[in-house]
């Protein structure tokens, strides 16, 4: 329907810029003769006639079936906005081929609630075409041509060409209701997108680190939030469990465990049997020349040599999956192992369509504008990342048939995928017009000392480790606030996992993940300013409001079905407006992938519910004896609105609330 209106717009703009040609020749004619309209004027003008009229029907019908899938919905207030706008403005300008639709929240409510700031950029494009117009001068007409709707007060000029956007209180009274009824309830989708997020992607026979949990947070937190917007996802873990490594762990395993084809070894530490293999195939030539023997057997699917690698590949998917376990995260594994009888298929479709070369051995692949090569195939014949990447990501394209395919690394791979990326396009697996391909990447972990986050020793930090110590910590912190005094001992346990993990993963999804941050036991456990610790306890104080004065759930979705939220206080105004942003921030952080937006606008809301508590009473009480005098009934349902979406921030972010802290 979106793309009919699209087709009729550009079309009707296309005639009524050749109307104006044309009539613009007739008059500049000296001869008066010609004054008489040419026939194809005639026809462009009846043919205009009829698409202004299609163009109006589909737009009523577009209206009436967004009013029909989003009768639950929640509604993007500036998405709906810069509609409103986009049509003012274009009728406004029709001589702009695509005019800037600039709408944001304004920053001084005094001045509104939105504002249009796109006056000023048309008078640019204006001036480059050789009209000179002063910006007030289109604000003016933007403002004539809005079209009737349900969400402006007002519109007032402000500045050089700045529109201030007033909305009307029972519009947002209404949404606010609704949100209350429905619950939060994603912004419709109209058609089902599937996405493949890769993440974690941890090595087998190697600990996981802190550099693992960026991925692992940041992944998981994406993949809540596209399921929260109705995708289908599918969560994809590319360990790293093929390659020349296994042969000298294998060899190492028989050396110590030599029964092991009918007992199962006990290798307790990996990390330790890892490093004692390496030493040796460092230092003893006969143990690395086995140990390419071993490689060998094993890429032959040498059935003795096949269980050697699934017993040392199981010992490291439970250490994984301890720390899965802990962050509540579920995702399935595709090694590079997964995709090895793919790699040949790909090397010989690239070899089919003449995009490899010959160097030195080795097989590569250019991509255009890209500064270095892929090396599919090794000088001795083997397979490289690069090789598993492309069949990796050509099984997503045609055989997962992924509509969006991201990818959560370090950015120090940036360039990396950046090429895989290029060759695909080259080859024509995918257009980036219509599949979104992305790597979303990441800043290092730092210590206090703002340097790489290591042990006292220098060792690379176990993330098992830094999750207990995270445990250990949040019971420290509890106890100093003599919570285990009032919780029971189960409601102890669930604080102290709430508060470690959630600080954890706030820290992290809080930073813009470009950047490197530094890592903080005390900063995250902090219960000031904009933490983890802050915002459980006031969820938890919010949620504790309507308890505390004996209001049920059922008695709150009796008062929305019957009860306007009126929004006449300031402080009203500001936290409901606060509370429907939500659907704006969802938007943003489906564009540019980034997590701390969600943060910054969770905290955002606590502290303008801070304000609007201490400003309205929300509950009366008699001073003398404590006992509820009054209600305010609308004013419990705006505790109740912040509390579901704060909720659902927290669902999002892969942080567990609880009742009680």
């Amino acid at each position: 329907m979106g793309d009919s209106v699209n087709e009729y717009t550009t079309r009707l703009q296309q005639q009524e810029q050749e109307i104006q040609s044309l009539s613009a020749e007739i008059e500049s004619l000296n001869n008066p003769q010609s004054l008489n309209p040419s026939s194809r004027l005639n026809e462009l003008q009846d043919e205009n006639a009829k698409l202004k009229y299609r163009l109006n029907v589909l737009k009523k019908t577009m209206q009436e079936e967004r009013a029909t899938h989003c009768g639950n919905s929640m509604t993007n207030i500036n998405q709906q906005l810069q509609e409103i706008f986009c049509e003012a403005i274009r009728a406004s300008c029709p001589e702009l081929d695509d005019p800037p639709v600039s709408v944001a929240p304004n920053q001084q409510a005094k001045f509104g609630d939105y504002q249009c700031n796109s006056a000023m950029a048309m008078a640019q494009m204006l001036k480059s075409k050789g009209v000179k117009i002063n910006p007030r001068e289109i604000a003016e007409k933007i403002i004539q041509n809005l079209p009737d709707n349900k969400l402006i007060q007002k519109a007032e000029i402000a500045g050089p060409g700045f529109i201030n956007i007033h909305l009307k209180k029972p519009f947002v009274s209404k949404l606010l209701s609704s949100l209350l009824i429905n619950g939060v309830q994603p912004p419709p989708l109209y058609s089902r997108k599937k996405v493949v997020v890769d993440f974690s992607s941890p090595n087998i026979a190697k600990e996981m680190h802190v550099g693992h949990l960026r991925s692992t947070i940041i992944g998981e937190s994406l993949c809540r939030l596209f399921e929260f917007l109705g995708y289908d996802v599918l969560r994809l873990n590319h360990v790293g469990d093929w390659g020349t490594q296994f042969g000298m762990l294998i060899a190492h395993l028989q050396d110590k465990f030599p029964d092991y084809l009918t007992s199962s070894p006990p290798i307790g530490d990996l990390q330790a049997f890892y490093k004692d293999s390496k030493k040796r195939f460092d230092e003893e030539e006969d143990f690395k020349k086995r140990a390419y023997k071993c490689v060998v057997r094993l890429q032959s699917k040498d059935p003795d040599f096949i269980k050697a690698w699934n017993l040392i590949c199981d010992v490291s998917r439970k250490e994984f999956q301890r720390v899965y376990d802990c962050l509540d995260i579920q995702i399935i594994e595709r090694g590079e192992s997964y995709y090895q009888e793919m790699m040949t298929k790909v090397v010989k479709e690239f070899d089919e369509r003449g995009l490899t070369e010959m160097d030195e051995g080795r097989k590569i692949v250019f991509a255009p504008g890209q500064p270095i090569p892929l090396t599919v195939v090794k000088s001795d014949g083997g397979y490289t990342y690069d090789t598993s990447d492309l069949a990796a990501l050509r099984h997503r394209l045609f055989d997962e048939k992924a509509d969006m395919i991201i990818y959560v690394t370090d950015s120090g791979q940036a360039t990396h995928f950046q090429v895989v990326f290029a060759a695909a396009q080259m080859i024509g697996w995918y257009n980036p017009l219509e599949t979104r391909v992305e790597h979303a990447g990441f800043g290092v972990v730092l210590g206090e000392d703002k340097k790489k986050f290591k042990t006292r020793s220098g060792d690379t930090v176990r993330l098992m480790d830094l999750l207990e110590e995270g445990l250990k910590r949040s019971m420290d912190k509890l106890k100093e606030k003599g919570r285990d005094e009032v919780l029971t001992p189960e409601e102890l346990i669930k604080a102290q996992r709430s508060v470690a993990f959630g600080c954890i993963k706030y820290a992290d999804l809080s930073h813009n993940r470009i950047n490197d941050y530094i890592f903080s036991f005390d900063k995250m456990l902090d219960d000031r300013g904009n933490t983890a610790a802050y915002l459980l306890y006031a969820f938890t104080r919010i949620r504790s409001i309507a308890r505390l004065a004996n209001i049920d759930e059922a008695t709150l979705k009796k008062a929305a079905e019957t009860s306007e939220v009126l929004l006449d206080h300031e402080k009203e105004w500001k936290l409901g407006k606060c509370i429907l942003r939500f659907p704006e921030i969802l938007q943003k952080i489906l564009d540019d992938l980034l997590l701390h937006g969600l943060c910054d606008y969770l905290y955002e809301l606590a502290t303008t519910f801070t304000e609007f508590y201490d400003s309205c009473y929300c509950v009366e009480k008699d001073r003398q004896t404590g006992t509820v005098i009054k209600v305010n009934m609308w004013r419990m349902l705006l505790c109740e609105a912040t509390a579901s979406i704060m909720a659902k921030c927290f669902d999002i972010l892969g942080i567990n609330p609880v009742g009680k802290m």
